[in-house]
């Protein structure tokens, strides 16, 4: 525990740029790929803060890299900065206040995560070097979390092959080490094409294209029963064929999102999936091309690791909160239904490793999204000279969740889990 006092020494003296770069990325929302003046922002600050940068890591342009330090092992600490679409938003204020009317938003906090992560790099950086201990620290700036499955994409590039420790975090309503659960996900495109005709004159010349996808969507919601109670399956009709209800439609698209505990339990579901979407198109006469947009493994636990950081957030506590901040909240919190508030309890109580429940504080989220303050939680393995290897998602699941001949894509809207350790706390200390 020596170290960590004069690690959070290091932080604090970084907290006005840190917390400068969360605001730039929040007043510039950009969703998954598209992200390249928060990719620019954390490249500027990376350079200036001495670290030796990577551009287009993985080949993707919006994915950075930053490392420090000689020798020893390798500690990534892993940020996001990507935004959601339509989430336009005025920060610090409690009511729906879009500052672009369907423009882009930060609803998920990456403009702290990643900014946190960056900050957690820097203050080790520092740290190893005013010791002169080997070792180095990297911190990964991942683009499309909120749908295009980068993580898996650098894994398959081999970016994580050499890295002994990767760390996240996230945002979240309570503080405290989360279960590593986060399911296995496949999200794929079902194109339909049929025959158009004109729906009055001569609709038995038709072959509809709509119809074979409202029949594939019934046959998923039968399915519904029949399937692991932990899986679950979404979908959106993305292309109707047209707006015009005279005609019958020749073309149609549905996308579908498909998640389970595991990814063994994953394939299966998906295979099942597609079973459905032939028999939809022989119903009604129709073809059927399915097409992989994304995919994620589901995420493997590190228990040593967990138990590491669970034992020193006991320690170091959750954040503390002010009146001020306590009254900021509280009108966030107005806007909430019961219901909504007791979901979060009941999430976070679910939150335990070998029986023993996590150290879970309430904290206010709405107003630490709207002070921008993010904190990183550090870990570094002690009573070794080596940290535990606990690069989360094994390489051989990673690559079978992504198939080789298939990329990124700017149209992706999955929610990628793709490492072991997400701490949820957007202020903790360093741990050691």
């Amino acid at each position: 525990m020596k170290n960590s006092d004069s690690v959070w020494d290091f932080v604090e003296a970084k907290r006005e740029a840190f917390f400068a770069l969360s605001d730039r990325v929040w007043d510039a929302p950009e969703t998954n790929y598209e992200e390249f003046g928060a990719c620019e922002e954390h490249t500027r600050l990376l350079t200036e803060e001495g670290f030796r940068v990577e551009r287009n890591v993985a080949g993707l342009p919006t994915a950075v890299m930053g490392e420090a330090g000689e020798g020893g092992p390798v500690i990534a600490i892993l940020g996001e900065f990507d935004a959601l679409p339509g989430l336009s938003q005025e920060a610090g204020v409690a009511e729906e206040r879009p500052l672009v009317s369907g423009g882009n938003g930060h609803g998920c906090g990456h403009n702290l995560l990643g900014s946190g992560s960056m900050m957690a790099a820097a203050a080790v950086k520092d740290f190893l070097a005013a010791n002169g201990l080997k070792g180095r620290v990297r911190y990964y700036g991942c683009p499309a979390e909120e749908g295009g499955s980068s993580k898996g994409f650098m894994v398959r590039a081999g970016v994580f092959d050499d890295v002994d420790v990767a760390i996240s975090w996230h945002p979240a309503a309570f503080s405290g080490v989360n279960n590593p659960i986060s399911l296995a996900c496949n999200e794929l495109n079902f194109h339909f094409s049929g025959r158009a005709s004109h729906a009055s004159a001569t609709p038995h010349l038709g072959c509809s294209a709509l119809d074979a996808v409202e029949l594939m969507n019934v046959g998923a919601n039968y399915m519904r029963e029949h399937m692991p109670s932990s899986a679950r399956i979404h979908y959106a009709i993305t292309d109707a064929g047209g707006a015009a209800p005279n005609v019958v439609q020749a073309r149609a698209t549905v996308r579908y999102l498909i998640r389970a505990r595991t990814l063994t339990e994953l394939l299966s579901l998906v295979a099942r999936v597609k079973k459905i979407a032939e028999g939809a198109a022989l119903m009604t006469e129709t073809t059927v091309r399915s097409e992989v947009v994304s995919g994620d493994a589901n995420l493997v636990g590190n228990t040593p690791l967990e138990e590491c950081m669970f034992a020193n957030l006991q320690r170091l506590g959750p954040p503390a909160f002010d009146a001020a901040d306590n009254e900021a909240a509280l009108k966030f919190q107005q806007t909430f239904s019961p219901e909504d508030i007791a979901a979060s309890y009941r999430a976070s109580a679910s939150s335990r490793r070998r029986g023993r429940r996590c150290a879970i504080s309430s904290i206010r989220s709405a107003a630490a999204m709207a002070r921008s303050s993010a904190r990183p939680m550090l870990v570094r393995s002690a009573g070794s000279s080596r940290p535990f290897r606990c690069v989360a998602l094994p390489m051989r699941s990673a690559r079978q969740a992504i198939p080789g001949n298939w990329s990124p894509k700017a149209s992706c809207r999955p929610h990628t889990r793709a490492w072991n350790m997400r701490p949820r706390s957007w202020r903790a200390r360093r741990l050691t």
